[in-house]
């Protein structure tokens, strides 16, 4: 039992969509403008809003059906926030135009200004105001309001009660758990990229690099149908110089890292080099030098069908977050980063292994590696890649299932685990996921789903509903190979 202040709004004659307090003066005549002036300290809570469910809302002026505020805003926040102005249209009206809504009936245009600075002042107008962030911490500002309302009129009164509730969660054992996996060494423009491999399409080269790597690479058959447009390339050497490279000759040489956003993918298709028999072979390091050695007839260079999941982990310019606090338990919030070790003189790195279902509701584990769009990549710690936005609708992508709401628990947005429609060993395995959020009709009925078909069955009688995860308005695709964490892994690559 714990001990919960909750913020009562009572509204007359608005009904607010919200729990948010909302500030101002009373009004009692909606035929002229009324003037609003206010100087409040407030405090986050999460967005609401569909596709939001990870970032934190401050709402100042609540959306009330027929009224229009303007004025001017000067806020001081805890962190930098972006400053959220919602505008009254119908659902038909939206078109391509960025959108907020809770319930997807009723919808707000949406401006986003980022100011990226923690205070300052701003002159609005629209049918609410409030202060945005896309981390999940919660965070405090002190905002002075003046300005007008035109339209309905508003009186609210704020009440602070202490209540006694037990909200229900879900304790899973090993929710998050670490995984060790080894590391390889490639170039990239004569530089140095370390690198995991977990999936292919290919069960010759998966099976290679399995045994390489004394670690299991999963087959994942769907990866064959990737499109060009999201693939990148890697040069995998069959021949040459000995080294630590997947066939052990030279190490990989790729064609871009994150630092080149708009082009980086993990997911790579191969292309073999092989030295010309009676060539004296020599280390190329660059995309550049490749070409060349090609041009002067000395390598054969071979379009494959592979497909390998490359996600890089260090590289020239940079590498994945590592995370601050490195105590797992089964609260662990998905925020500040995936990793917990980067160890390049062993050659592993040490992921979180987050725990989830299968659409048949047996357990998974599940680590994160990049996504798509940047808020939620940004606030998972992982690499944003914008080439996967290609893939929401591809059937590279298999469907992970988010809950928003109903049982508190170890998901990535605090509730109950996910639930995929795949599992390893399927033939519809695959790393790619396609999110979907999932909202309790009535939060406080919620009970906990493991299985693709209870979310049918309670999706048919109207107890969930079942939305694309939108977050910035956008597609939201995660790099999160499945793994076992149990594994242990004795790599045997060596620096080159």
């Amino acid at each position: 039992m714990n001990n919960i202040i909750i913020v009562i709004t009572l509204a007359v004659v608005i009904t607010s969509i919200f729990t948010i307090p909302f500030f101002t003066e009373q009004f009692v005549d909606a035929n002229t403008p009324k003037k609003i002036h206010f100087t409040e300290t407030i405090t986050s809570s999460q967005d609401p809003g569909q596709g939001h469910e990870s970032h934190q809302l401050a709402l100042i002026l609540s959306p009330n059906e027929g009224s229009l505020y303007d004025g001017s805003l000067t806020y001081t926040a805890s962190e930098p926030v972006q400053l959220v102005v919602l505008h009254e249209i119908l659902k038909e009206q939206v078109k391509n135009q960025p959108i907020w809504t809770v319930d997807g009936k009723t919808v707000y245009g949406l401006t986003l200004v980022d100011p990226k600075t923690n205070s300052g002042s701003f002159e609005f107008t629209g049918a609410a105001l409030a202060l945005h962030s896309m981390n999940t911490k919660p965070f405090t500002a002190t905002v002075s309001l003046d300005g007008w309302i035109r339209g309905q009129p508003t009186e609210v009164i704020m009440q602070k009660l202490e209540v006694q509730k037990e909200e229900p969660s879900l304790k899973l054992s090993r929710a998050n758990v670490p995984a060790k996996i080894p590391m390889h060494v490639g170039k990239f423009e004569e530089k140095p990229v370390y690198f995991i491999i977990t999936d292919s399409n290919d069960k010759t080269y998966a099976d290679l690099i399995t045994a390489k790597q004394n670690w299991h690479v999963e087959l994942a058959p769907p990866l064959e149908k990737t499109p060009k447009s999201v693939l990148e390339e890697v040069y995998i050497f069959k021949n040459g110089i000995a080294g630590n490279g997947i066939h052990n000759f030279q190490e990989e040489v790729f064609t871009s890292t994150p630092a080149q956003v708009g082009e980086y993918s993990a997911l790579r298709s191969v292309i073999e080099v092989s030295w010309k028999t009676s060539l004296k072979a020599e280390i190329l390091e660059s995309v550049e030098s490749i070409k060349e050695a090609e041009k002067a007839g000395r390598i054969e260079l071979k379009q494959t069908d592979v497909v390998i999941n490359m996600p890089q982990i260090v590289w020239p310019e940079g590498k994945m977050i590592v995370k601050e606090d490195k105590i797992l338990t089964d609260k662990n919030q998905y925020n500040g980063g995936q990793i917990l070790d980067i160890d390049t003189e062993n050659l592993t790195v040490t992921f979180i292994a987050h725990r989830g279902w299968n659409s048949n509701g047996s357990t998974i584990y599940y680590i994160i590696t990049d996504a798509t769009p940047k808020g939620p990549a940004e606030i998972m710690g992982v690499v944003n890649t914008p080439t996967s936005a290609d893939l929401i609708t591809n059937p590279v992508a298999v469907d992970m299932f988010q809950f928003v709401d109903g049982i508190k628990g170890s998901g990535p947005l605090g509730f109950q685990p996910v639930i995929t429609t795949a599992a390893l060993g399927d033939e519809n395995y695959s790393p790619i996921c396609r999110i979907f959020i999932i909202s309790w009709n009535e939060p406080e009925k919620a009970s906990v789903l493991e299985t693709k078909s209870d979310i049918n069955e309670f999706q048919s009688a109207g107890e969930i509903t079942v939305n694309p995860a939108r977050p910035m308005n956008s597609d939201h695709i995660l790099n999160c190979p499945f793994i076992d964490p149990f594994q242990t892994t004795n790599s045997t690559s060596e620096k080159g």
